[in-house]
């Protein structure tokens, strides 16, 4: 499949920017640190990636994160399209998680979700600052 088809199969019906007059924003266009993200969201296609640190908005892989796998024994696994690719346009859930990455600044991220070859859920981790009972 070439890239426009993949694109095609992708984006049908979407405009995956926020801004009509903006470019969509593409895998080259990200750092290599968040270039390997995707490409792990990508290779993990049905599992998780648990404790992934976050420095300067950039995912840290000095300690890299834990990765679960899960092997659907109940149909044919196939690898994302865009896996092959050198460039293609970023899924809409793809630019969330980049995102909140640049909303975390400085932090962790719990759990991610894969589902298919693409993040579709975050579990965020947290510390409740101590306040003064009255």
């Amino acid at each position: 499949m070439d890239e426009q088809a993949v694109e095609a199969q992708q984006h049908h019906g979407e405009k995956g920017t926020t801004n009509e007059t903006t470019k969509p924003m593409r895998y080259s266009q990200l750092s290599p640190a968040r270039q390997a993200l995707v490409r792990l969201c990508q290779d993990v296609n049905f599992g998780q990636i648990i404790d992934l640190l976050v420095r300067n908005a950039e995912p840290l892989w000095d300690p890299g994160p834990t990765i679960l796998s899960e092997v659907r024994l109940d149909c044919e696994e196939s690898p994302r399209p865009e896996a092959k690719l050198l460039d293609f346009r970023l899924s809409s859930e793809i630019l969330r998680l980049m995102r909140h990455l640049d909303q975390i600044k400085d932090g962790r991220i719990a759990k991610i979700e894969i589902r298919e070859g693409i993040p579709r859920r975050l579990v965020l981790a947290s510390r409740l600052a101590a306040t003064p009972v009255h």
